[in-house]
């Protein structure tokens, strides 16, 4: 059985691999790789393709799961923070644009209506490629990304009553007025219904499906949320890609947010990659050439509208020109909403073919040197920023206000502990007790809740995952702790460290011996054998109990780690420290004995008369009353009581001696302790 769709993706990945491997060579951005195979595949190169439609579809998952992690990364709280981005910049940028863009077109001979319908299609920047570049770069919470995301999601909304005016443009006779205030109640029935999934739904049903402890089901529960909230935005006339960044909002409310995030990224790259290749299919690459000067001039005077507008827009919501350069060199390129507005310009009239391909060629351009301006744009807008005027006071505010939402501050120097069970606790009290910042990584739901509730710094997800590990700045941590159960998952979780960070120390816990070699090979710094461990605290009591110096103690079981424990594996191996040990054990003994007697020569006389250590060779170091008293400075002038208990310090057989002269006949056998 043949299924075309089948060979379509093996043909598009295939040539994907090749054109990217290629491209990485001359250190050209991966994104352009997918523009670049989109053309050749596509009807306007090779034609190699069976089933574009079917193309378009994975297309347009790949923008869903974009935006679902986007809103994931983003919650509701700093969506709140930046409405008067969203509101303020978004608008202005939008309105700006239409105006200027229907100015330049009109200039040239054309009508109102597709002059206006030009403005409309160029107004709207990719979400798609400008938040996957600032997600790559970890600065989608910077100041300038929250802008940028601020105008991005207007845009997204906007595209709404946009395709509604289109007709009226045209000429149609359509009831504009009252499509927009449908357009705008059912805007707020999905703000009601995110609001409550967020508060009330999604987290109860998110904790029940995490006790479970089943990733299966985790994944589906995400994977459902996820195309619900989109099938219900678009089924109300509103974008998929609008649900899917609702549906991600509903889960960052929940402590679960991260794990899914790491959950659905591996499906977010593959689909993206097959949204930027359909971009790719639209070019007649052909037609570009044949007008390329006019393409270029076109581009160019894009480029510098869009990105004028949009520094004028985050100007005006008080940040710093370096601020908004930024803001204005991510937001020049056309977006890929624009294609799905370009459509319905066609079937009105507004858009000829010709001019549909030459608004095909600046869009892919400016999408193909977005890449290449976002890697530099912090060196351009410093350059540009540094020949304007300085901020004023009020400027400098602001600026600070906006950073300062910013919510936590970042870890750093902090030790990461990933495994909660005995181990990471003891671990987490230590750092506390030290001050020693820290946050802890665990996969049991139940233990998360209940430790969070209690103050501890943690988060629920499974260190396997480099998303879950990013989150908590591991490549700023000085330490990481690995202290959980499974070998294998500890194997992936060095991995996943070190191709994050080469400099962090690693301290991994082991049960067996036999892990320890393949641990540091994969990168870790120590290992810790459980089984060894207790063995050596055990003997250290041990030798505690011979009164061996504590120094000369540490000396042996720092020889022990040193060899990995290899004296324990062997016992013909044993160090000569060993032996030095055993032939310099002392031939004392420190007991605590109860004075049972009333030998009047004993008690209730001054120790110098008594001349217990010139009668029984042994010293008492400390008497402890029968009242609860103790006494630590034993002088010549005290005197032992009956059911006293005493400290004595001497040689074994003079310790028992004085213990059976202490005690009638028919009294218990004294008890002694370890100092």
């Amino acid at each position: 059985m043949e299924i075309p769709l089948l060979s379509d993706i093996v043909i598009i990945l295939g040539l994907a691999v090749v054109v990217i491997l290629l491209f990485q060579k001359f250190k050209l951005p991966t994104i352009l790789g997918f523009l670049a195979t989109g053309v050749i595949a596509g009807p306007y190169g090779l034609s190699i393709l069976s089933s574009m439609h079917d193309i378009e579809v994975l297309a347009e998952i790949g923008v869903i799961l974009l935006l679902f992690i986007i809103g994931m990364e983003f919650s509701l709280k700093s969506l709140a923070k930046i409405k008067k981005t969203v509101l303020l910049g978004g608008s202005i940028q939008v309105a700006a644009t239409i105006a200027l863009v229907a100015a330049a077109v009109s200039a040239f001979g054309f009508g109102t209506g597709p002059s206006i319908f030009m403005g409309f299609l160029i107004a709207l920047s990719s979400t798609a490629i400008v938040l996957k570049l600032l997600q790559d770069k970890s600065e989608i919470n910077s100041p300038h990304g929250k802008v940028v995301l601020g105008v991005l999601i207007f845009q997204d909304i906007v595209v709404v009553p946009l395709m509604l005016i289109t007709p009226l443009l045209a000429g149609g006779e359509d009831n504009i007025v009252l499509a927009l205030f449908w357009m705008i109640a059912k805007g707020a029935l999905v703000v009601v219904f995110v609001l409550i999934s967020a508060r009330y739904l999604v987290p109860k049903l998110l904790d029940m499906v995490a006790r479970t402890r089943s990733k299966e089901l985790f994944i589906l529960c995400v994977v459902v949320i996820c195309f619900a909230v989109a099938w219900l935005t678009s089924s109300l006339g509103l974008s998929l890609a609008l649900g899917a960044f609702m549906a991600g909002l509903i889960i960052s409310e929940s402590e679960y947010s991260h794990e899914a995030t790491s959950t659905i990224l591996p499906f977010r790259e593959i689909f993206t990659s097959f949204f930027f290749i359909s971009i790719g299919m639209l070019l007649d690459f052909q037609f570009m050439l044949t007008h390329l000067i006019v393409v270029l001039l076109l581009t160019a005077g894009t480029f510098l509208i869009k990105a004028l507008v949009a520094t004028v827009a985050a100007k005006a919501l008080a940040f710093p020109w370096r601020t908004s350069l930024l803001v204005g060199l991510s937001l020049f390129q056309v977006g890929e909403f624009a294609f799905i507005l370009s459509k319905a310009g066609i079937e009105h009239g507004l858009l000829s073919n010709e001019a549909y391909q030459y608004f095909l060629s600046v869009s892919l351009l400016t999408m193909a040197i977005t890449p290449f301006i976002i890697n530099s744009f912090h060196s351009i807008s410093s350059r540009i920023s540094s020949l304007l005027p300085k901020q004023s006071a009020s400027e400098e505010l602001a600026a600070k206000a906006h950073h300062d939402d910013a919510s936590h501050p970042p870890l750093e120097d902090h030790i990461v502990i990933i495994g909660y069970g005995i181990n990471g606790r003891n671990v987490a009290k230590a750092a506390k007790h030290a001050q020693i910042p820290y946050v802890i990584v665990e996969l049991n739901a139940a233990t998360v809740k209940t430790e969070r509730d209690s103050g501890e710094p943690i988060l629920f997800g499974d260190a396997v995952h480099g998303t879950i590990l990013s989150h908590v700045s591991i490549e700023k941590a000085r330490v990481v702790v690995v202290a959980i159960s499974d070998p294998m998952a500890t194997k992936r979780i060095i991995v996943s460290i070190r191709q994050m960070s080469d400099k962090v120390h690693i301290i991994v816990r082991t049960r067996f011996v036999q892990e320890m070699e393949e641990n540091f090979k994969l990168g870790a710094d120590e290992v810790i054998p459980e089984e060894f461990e207790t063995s050596i605290e055990i003997f250290t009591r041990v030798l505690s109990k011979y009164l061996m110096p504590r120094d000369y103690i540490q000396v042996f079981t720092n020889s022990i780690r040193a060899d990995n424990y290899d004296m324990l594996r062997n016992i013909s191996s044993a160090p000569s420290t060993l032996s030095n040990l055993i032939s310099d054990l002392p031939d004392i003994e420190v007991a605590t004995l109860r004075i049972h007697t009333a030998d009047p020569t004993i008690v209730d006389k001054p120790l110098i008369e008594a001349a217990i250590p010139k009668r029984f060779q042994v010293t008492i170091v400390a008497i402890k009353r029968a009242t609860g008293e103790t006494i630590l400075t034993v002088n010549a002038n005290t005197k032992l009581k009956q059911e006293d208990i005493i400290y004595v310090v001497g040689k074994p057989r003079d310790v028992t001696r004085f213990d059976n002269y202490l005690r009638p006949e028919e009294s218990e056998t004294s008890f002694s302790v370890s100092a």
